[in-house]
């Protein structure tokens, strides 16, 4: 059991800096007037995605098994637009200030589950909810150089508060709908939310293209760590591991694109990542011992 712990332990280090550097990659096919605007790249993100899943579907016949068919829906509609504003973000501020922003997400799904769930959160979601606000402040704020909201920042905020309500649809639908059957349905109705704002010239340099699907199978590659990390670990620590993925997106800005943050901006992302953690973690009432154990959540990517 330790083994497997430490094994999981390493997947979600893996899983963070996929995405990372997926953020990254993205960013780095999408920054000029030449490259994939926003919805093109999140357009080939979700062709990839989906060709893998058809495959893994073809591989291993029956794992196609969609039950709650209007949550599908949901999940497909609210992650495929989480994701289009979180590509949009990537396009038009750093790397890891548009992760940063969609990060915020695990504490909006715990204030959304109270309403829809009847999940009672504790007084931690208030404390991480201020602190999280002070780390975004930071970072778009004094932080970045430019006070107040660009329209990349605003994207980036959006994806969070879409991708709260996918990771809520998620959690209803789990116990009826496997992960990869979810995920197919996030990959259809990503592609149907990007393609109809992808019009106009595409890139044609090769390198570029060769990015956009790195891009795709990165993220399905993170997914998949992600899944096999939750067998092992609770709920809990598996979120804490993932609030890593910001500061990979950093690591991987700074070292791909020569991106730079202030020092009151690096302190936001401290806040921002702490923040997050701390609300996904503790925001919650525990459990009652005596209540029927509930299922799994699987795991989703930042969208």
């Amino acid at each position: 059991m330790k083994r497997e712990k430490l094994a999981a332990r390493a997947q979600l280090l893996g899983s963070g800096a996929c995405f990372g550097l997926m953020a990254a990659l993205a960013r780095l096919g999408s920054r000029d007037a030449a490259s994939f605007t926003g919805a093109q790249m999140s357009t080939v993100r979700f062709v990839v995605g989906g060709a893998m899943t058809v495959a893994l579907f073809w591989l291993r016949p029956g794992t196609f098994r969609p039950v709650r068919h209007l949550l599908l829906v949901t999940r497909g509609a609210l992650g495929g637009l989480a994701v289009l504003l979180y590509f949009v973000a990537l396009a038009r501020i750093p790397a890891g200030e548009a992760t940063l922003l969609n990060n915020v997400f695990p504490v909006l799904a715990t204030i959304l589950s109270f309403f829809t769930l009847g999940e009672r959160p504790t007084v931690h979601l208030g404390l991480a909810l201020v602190v999280v606000t002070a780390g975004v402040f930071l970072v778009v704020g004094p932080g970045s150089g430019a006070p107040g909201f660009s329209v990349g920042e605003l994207a980036g905020i959006a994806s969070a508060v879409l991708g709260a309500g996918a990771v809520t649809s998620i959690r209803a639908m789990r116990a009826t709908d496997n992960a990869p059957t979810i995920f197919f349905a996030f990959c259809v109705g990503g592609f149907a939310v990007s393609l109809p704002f992808s019009f106009g010239p595409w890139p044609v340099d090769p390198v570029t293209w060769g990015l956009a699907v790195a891009v795709g199978v990165l993220s399905f590659a993170a997914q998949l760590l992600m899944t096999h990390a939750y067998g092992a670990l609770t709920v809990a620590e598996a979120a804490l591991w993932q609030q890593l993925t910001p500061l990979a997106s950093y690591a991987w800005a700074l070292l791909l694109l020569g991106e730079r943050l202030s020092a009151l901006g690096a302190a936001g992302v401290l806040l921002g990542v702490c923040g997050v953690a701390y609300g996904t973690v503790l925001g919650h009432r525990r459990a009652d011992r005596t209540a029927p154990a509930r299922a799994v959540v699987e795991p989703v990517e930042p969208a």
